[in-house]
């Protein structure tokens, strides 16, 4: 066994006799640790996939055999390990292996001492400079093995764990000599370049991307690996030919127009072959998940500027207007989406603040929802899953409501379909939420999230940061549809509206300070987002500035944005240059300056400059100078 922990990737392998001697093993580590037990018999690839596993630090291995004796089960909430032991609601059994991430070490020495009884019999450890692993076989006394004690005992210490499901592979814990002969077998019989490739597809995905890409872009994946293209190769390859079909789209006629349509469709091919790519191979890394998500925004607002420029360009005065409606409600979209997330994580990660009804409406909808999500394949999980508009399926309508009815009907019905997804999630996730009550932008830094600069600390504080946020977000919507009136009617929007709409901005950012900790203040940064957005579209619209300028200037407020929903979701530190940014508020006091000067299309081309060169330095020094810099101080003497 420890020779096959070598196999899967770990340096150094250890013997630990007991769990006493395992906690004095892994007080020494420095980086994440492996732990298995010696009943495990698993491919050493399950092996593998748990020591690259991107899902989280700190990862159990989830087996859905029937429990054994001395065996702990486990229960899983959207891949969150919530319960181990003897729970009711148990979804599957502790694997008898774990990797622990380096900031859980502390607790898992805490835990290996606490579980540490009656003495164990041992197989192994590992612990090296990138990660280690040690393995404990059962023990002679307790309810639970020693493996399966310590499992409990760090989720106890409230260590987030995450859940790896064994899929395809083989792996299963044994009590006896004719258990591990067959379950030797099963592993000797697995094909596992078969497994891994069918393994490189997500388990769940949506109906376009299940039935149109992922039923041959495996294939692509894995000619791409054995050429040596990376998954970042394969995510610029695809910004290429989404750029080319952007291009194809501005110049219109319906070869253009066919051929760009063509290209948008491999463009999503190649989007989901970058992850298989790197599920293949198993090559995950931080940079590659930032890249993959901002690369994916990216190319989606480029497609919908092709778009409008070739509405524009057809003849249709507010193509522009189009495709700056369709980001402004896609990037809203997407940042609900990713509190939602967040909330719904924190919940599972907090299950005893769920002080709702079951029998009240959001307790129906929660059941209703779960029940639909269990029953993969069928009509109501495949319409539940279609009608939210996933990023297959608005590339998809875009390539065919292009190539056969042109730029515009393309635009409009990426607004139909988006705004009907929009209302349709956010009533739904408003009663669940209402009914989960987990204050999630309580568990994280608000202000960064927020967006907010150093003007808001000046402010007054209000208690209501929703309201305050909503009361900005429809001031800007009117003042906009006010622009767009007077711009219609030949005249100038009065300088006094666009005053009053800042000061009702400025009480938006009065709710910096104020705690976000109610049911619905997940929704705080998406109404700010929209705030921000639509005033400025509003400014540009009233100082006649260019459209195509006001677009580019809200697409780099959109990767600003993004950049930092990327770093909550793969856990990375706070962008370097983020207070060079000016804030949310302090950008539209810019603004609202410029207009009351006269010279908002000058203040649009500075601020799009300066903003997207900060938001390139910060991308350089975040993933280039600092970690260089961090692998310098750790290799010096000094």
């Amino acid at each position: 066994m420890a020779a096959q922990w070598r196999r899967a990737g770990a340096d150094d392998v250890r013997v630990a006799a007991d769990l006493a001697e395992l906690a004095d093993l892994v007080a020494g580590a420095t980086g994440p640790v492996l732990v298995g037990g010696v009943d495990l018999v698993a491919h050493t690839a399950v092996l593998r996939h748990l020591a690259t596993s991107p899902v989280g630090p700190t990862v159990a291995l989830v087996l859905t055999d029937p429990p054994a004796a001395g065996q702990a089960t486990v229960r899983e909430e959207r891949g969150q390990v919530v319960a181990v032991g003897d729970d009711a609601d148990a979804t599957g059994v502790f694997g008898g292996a774990l990797r622990v991430g380096a900031a859980d070490l502390p607790a898992l020495v805490d835990a290996a001492r606490a579980a540490a009884g009656p003495a164990s019999v041992a197989t192994a450890s590992v612990e090296a400079a990138e990660f280690g692993a040690a393995a404990t076989g059962p023990a002679t006394g307790g309810p639970l093995g020693a493996v399966d004690r310590l499992v409990a005992e760090l989720a106890a210490r409230g260590s987030l764990i995450f859940a790896h499901r064994v899929r395809l592979l083989v792996a299963h814990r044994v009590g006896d000599a004719a258990g591990r002969a067959a379950a030797e077998a099963a592993v000797a019989a697995v094909d596992e370049d078969r497994a891994e490739l069918k393994l490189s597809v997500k388990e769940r995905d949506d109906f376009f991307t299940t039935f149109f890409v992922s039923t041959w872009s495996p294939y692509v994946a894995k000619a791409a690996a054995r050429i040596g293209l990376g998954p970042s190769g394969v995510t610029l390859f695809s910004v290429l030919f989404a750029v080319a079909a952007a291009v194809l789209f501005g110049v219109g006629g319906r070869p253009a127009l066919v051929a760009g349509a063509v290209l948008l469709y491999l463009g999503f091919v190649l989007d989901c072959v970058d992850g298989q790519v790197a599920r293949y191979t198993r090559h995950f890394s931080a940079w590659g998940g930032w890249l993959d998500t901002m690369a994916d925004r990216f190319k989606e607002y480029v497609v919908y500027a092709g778009l409008g420029f070739g509405a524009t360009h057809a003849g249709f005065r507010y193509g522009w207007a189009l495709a700056l409606a369709a980001m402004t409600l896609q990037t809203v979209r997407h940042m609900t989406d990713t509190w939602y997330g967040a909330l719904h994580d924190e919940a599972a990660r907090r299950p005893k603040v769920v002080t709702g009804d079951v029998g009240g409406l959001g307790g129906k909808l929660n059941a209703a929802s779960t029940r639909v999500q269990a029953d993969t394949g069928s009509v109501s999980y495949w319409l539940k899953r279609t009608v939210v508009f996933p990023i297959g399926e608005r590339w998809a309508l875009i390539a065919v409501a292009a190539a056969l009815f042109g730029p515009l009907v393309a635009l409009c019905a990426v607004l139909v379909w988006g705004t009907s997804a929009f209302a349709y999630t956010g009533a739904l996730r408003t009663l669940r939420a209402r009914w989960m009550r987990v204050p999630v932008l309580t568990t994280v830094d608000a202000d960064l999230h927020r967006d907010d600069g150093l003007l808001t600390g000046t402010l007054p504080t209000t208690r209501r940061p929703l309201v305050t946020a909503l009361v900005g977000a429809f001031a800007a919507a009117a003042l906009l549809v006010w622009a767009l009136w007077a711009v219609h009617d030949g005249r100038d929007l009065p300088g006094w509206g666009v005053i009053v709409a800042m000061v009702l901005l400025l009480g938006a950012a009065q709710g910096s300070r104020a705690p976000h900790a109610g049911a619905l203040d997940w929704l705080v940064p998406a109404a700010l987002r929209a705030a921000e957005y639509l005033f400025a579209i509003a400014v540009g619209v009233a100082g006649r500035a260019p459209a195509w300028l006001i677009f580019a200037y809200v697409l780099v407020l959109t990767l600003h944005h993004y950049d930092l929903t990327a770093r909550l979701e793969k856990r990375q530190a706070v962008p370097p240059l983020h207070a060079a940014t000016l804030g949310w508020e302090g950008r539209s006091l810019l603004l609202a300056a410029a207009a009351t000067a006269g010279v908002v299309s000058f203040a649009l081309t500075t601020m799009t400059a300066y903003l997207f060169v900060v938001f390139v330095a910060s991308v350089v020094l975040a993933w280039v100078v600092l970690p260089a810099r961090a692998r310098g101080g750790a290799t010096s003497p000094g």
